[in-house]
């Protein structure tokens, strides 16, 4: 009588595939980056030496260099900024505005988004850049 020997099962893992898992979750990973970015608007901002970041609830306010007014992403015509920025404050207290305005934009520009800022007691914060 012959005895076999039982053929041992080795356990192998198949790496093949593991390229590709890896390629699709770089390339996901890189579009929602991209999609997380809150403000799409480009821009050169200012340049700031001290550079804060912040971590509260904020309203969005970028002025393009042609004079065109988005908040949120939302374009908004200047006779109606006032308005519309006062009803996004109600529903939302204790609000900050990051104004974000390009840097070779004239000051007027800057003082005339400021002062509905002062007018209606409100937070601006001007985004810049880092140095």
């Amino acid at each position: 009588m012959s005895i076999k020997r039982k053929r041992r099962f080795h356990a192998e893992v198949a790496t093949s595939s593991l390229s590709d898992i890896m390629f699709f979750l770089l390339l996901f990973f890189l579009i929602i980056s991209t999609l997380a970015n809150p403000n799409v608007i480009k821009m050169t901002l200012p340049k700031a030496k001290s550079h804060e970041k912040t971590n509260k609830q904020f309203i969005s306010l970028s002025v393009t260099e042609d004079k065109k007014f988005y908040i949120d992403k939302q374009p908004v015509a200047f006779e109606e900024l006032e308005t519309t920025l006062m009803s996004k404050i109600d529903t939302q207290k204790d609000q900050t505005v990051v104004v974000r305005i390009p840097f070779n934009l004239q000051v007027q520009d800057l003082v005339d988004v400021l002062q509905i800022g002062v007018k209606n007691n409100l937070k601006f914060v001007i985004a810049t850049s880092p140095k």
